[in-house]
């Protein structure tokens, strides 16, 4: 099992547009840090966590072309906002790609997205849309997601709760990966 974390910085990214703080002027690459995502490879199979606005940016830079499945944490814009850059992948793959949130978050996104969640909205000829598949996590049930055991788990995070994800899942307040996991081509 691989983890790649395919963006570790923070709602605003880093550097932050018009900040002149050190970190945000340095020219360390290390300094420049997209929002937060990460991918979870095993036995050929990808789970992505998470769809910043940069998504297409990270996939590309990771050479993904494909994924398997994808796993909302929470509903807010830089956890989600590039939700539409799974249409080059749904397309390509010609088929429906599971999504899988707690109930909350999925009623979120399909309020904040109702083009790709609800069925009866049909696209003009010649455009597309992501293929997703809705599916509800509950609190406490471990579930099988493309052979990645994930125990979801309801945390505060500002005025409501996220779905961190699991035992060998990134979350948005921490990570707890099993041992024997590469991350970054390190093993932990």
């Amino acid at each position: 099992m691989r983890l790649i974390l395919l963006g570790t910085g923070t709602s605003f990214g880093v550097p932050q547009i018009g900040c002149r703080c050190a970190a945000c002027t340095s020219v360390d690459p290390r300094d420049r840090r997209t929002r937060t995502a990460a991918l979870i490879e095993t036995q050929g199979k990808r789970l992505l966590i998470d769809t910043p606005p940069e998504l297409r940016l990270q996939l590309v830079a990771a050479g993904v072309d494909h994924l398997d499945a994808v796993l909302f944490t929470h509903a807010h814009a830089d956890h989600v906002h590039g939700i539409d850059d799974l249409r080059a992948l749904s397309v390509r793959q010609g088929a429906m790609l599971p999504a899988y949130g707690s109930r909350g978050t999925m009623a979120e996104l399909a309020t904040k997205f109702p083009y790709i969640f609800d069925p009866s909205i049909v696209v003009p000829v010649g455009t597309s849309k992501p293929e997703l598949e809705a599916h509800v996590l509950e609190s406490g049930q471990t579930v099988f997601i493309v052979g990645v055991p994930v125990l979801p788990l309801s945390l505060p995070h500002g005025d409501h709760a996220v779905l961190p994800g699991s035992s060998t899942c990134a979350a948005s307040s921490g990570l707890l990966v099993p041992t024997g996991t590469t991350i970054a081509g390190s093993k932990m």
